[in-house]
């Protein structure tokens, strides 16, 4: 069976990761040509526009009368289609305002889902955020979310134990993980000498910090990192082949808050953070201009497009991720790194912590991950010191470093785009075939007395941990 695929999401030319992630899905789930009629979305704009193909329909951010009417339109055209239709609502909170215009506070996502309930859609909610010290609005809007759709997407599965516990309740059979997709499926897309001889850096060592700016990416210590790393551990030689790039502007949501009042505290930020690593530095938007031996940290502040970011994964010998949210359940740059079978130091958030260290229990400290795919690290100020280690550790253990490579890229390659859209088309099909089983019309018996199963399961219980047998209640003596 064919189905037509409805997306909403932020798209490109919005600059948002969460509408690169819409973009690259949209691309994997139209190669499903057996099981994918055609692929639409439903942007949600902020002034972005304009859209092209797949974008049919154009939400309003902050109008809730434009997020009303889309879910009409979407409804028709179901309805109009002889394919079934299956909604994807990428939810992130802050693309959710009320009426008054309060990011985060909304509703519109909920009411979305409910609608189309209602009309018998499937629906799946991709959760790109996921708290596990939700408010009471975030946590009854995960909890209405679940009620109202198919199912809640993550990308972890330590999302899903979140989820499942008792902070939230959500039933297991209500969660399913995907893998984040990643887009180079093989390091030898992109030739690492060839691209850094194309910047004139063949000699260089690369260590990257990709993707858009703000203060909690952490990049203010990761810069007094990389100082502390050339001063104690590099010659001044040395010190001269090795660069760190940080390429990406500060994100535009950021740079307009607050009438950029924020923006300029975070630039002085910087600054100072440069300032203490007492290292040389430069800001551009032309590679090609840059003499890379005169400066240890260099800016590229543009917009990375596809083709940039592939190739700057491809180049890369080290990617720093000094993020300092550790509740984040999803990263493309990071799945994108190990996808590229690049070696990542990152801090130990959530999705970190499942793609370097397999969820296992990780120390405070400097950790070199299970399977040694990359390096974790605390974050905020306990990263300066560890990060300038983990770097240490690579520089200058060449052969250890191109063995995580292979461990990374190993991991990478079972998160290919085409794995992902697949895997979610076969869900897709379980849900349907959920919904189409008739329940049978035996009867339903309700418990009156104590589970016989729970009782002797306490009483051996008991008896391990205390070496004395516990009264078996009366009536479930045998």
């Amino acid at each position: 069976m064919s189905y037509n695929v409805r997306i909403v999401s932020t798209y490109p030319p919005r600059r948002c990761g969460i509408g690169t992630f819409c973009r690259d899905l949209a691309t994997a789930l139209e190669q499903l040509t057996a099981e994918v009629g055609h692929i639409r979305v439903a942007a949600i704009d902020n002034h972005s526009g304009p859209y092209g193909i797949p974008v049919d329909l154009v939400i309003d951010q902050y109008n809730p009368e434009s997020w009303a009417d889309t879910t009409k339109h979407i409804i028709t055209r179901a309805s109009e289609s002889s394919n079934p239709t299956v909604v994807l609502l990428q939810h992130e909170y802050g693309l959710d305002p009320d009426k008054n215009g309060n990011d985060g506070e909304g509703t519109n996502f909920v009411e979305m889902a409910k609608a189309f309930q209602k009309e018998g859609l499937i629906t799946l909610v991709y959760l790109h955020t996921v708290l596990n010290s939700p408010d009471p609005h975030q946590k009854q809007t995960l909890l209405d979310l679940a009620e109202y759709s198919d199912c809640l997407v993550v990308t972890t599965e330590s999302a899903i134990h979140i989820l499942e516990s008792e902070k939230y309740g959500i039933p297991h059979a209500k969660l399913k993980h995907l893998d984040h997709g990643i887009r180079m499926h093989h390091p030898s897309q992109y030739d690492r000498l060839a691209i850094k001889k194309e910047l004139g850096i063949s000699d260089h060592m690369l260590v990257t910090t990709l993707g858009l700016l703000s203060p909690d990416k952490g990049v203010q210590y990761s810069i007094r990192a990389y100082g502390r790393f050339v001063e104690e551990s590099c010659t001044a030689k040395q010190r001269e082949r090795i660069v760190y790039l940080i390429a990406g502007q500060v994100h535009p949501e950021f740079v307009k808050a607050d009438g950029g009042r924020s923006y300029a505290e975070y630039q002085q930020v910087l600054e100072d953070s440069l300032n203490r690593a007492k290292v040389t530095w430069c800001k551009t938007r032309d590679l090609t201009t840059i003499d890379f031996n005169k400066n240890d940290v260099v800016f590229y502040d543009c917009f990375l497009d596809e083709t940039t970011l592939l190739k700057l994964y491809g180049g890369t010998n080290v990617m720093v991720l000094p993020y300092l949210n550790m509740q984040q359940i999803s990263s493309g740059i990071l799945a994108d790194t190990v996808g590229a079978g690049r070696v990542a130091i990152a801090t130990k958030f959530l999705y970190a912590l499942e793609l370097i260290h397999s969820n296992k229990k990780c120390p405070e400290g400097l950790v070199i991950g299970r399977y040694a795919r990359g390096i974790l690290v605390d974050p905020g100020e306990a990263s300066v010191e560890e990060i300038a280690k983990g770097l240490d550790y690579l520089v200058f253990h060449r052969d250890k470093r191109l063995m995580m490579e292979r461990q990374a890229h190993q991991r990478g390659y079972q998160m290919r785009w085409d794995n992902s859209a697949w895997g979610l088309m076969q869900y897709v099909d379980f849900v349907r075939e959920e919904k189409d089983i008739v329940t049978g019309r035996g009867v339903k018996f309700v418990r009156e007395k104590p589970s016989l199963l729970e009782v002797r399961k306490r009483h051996v219980l008991h008896t391990h941990s205390s070496g004395q047998s516990p009264p078996v209640p009366k009536e479930q003596r045998t």
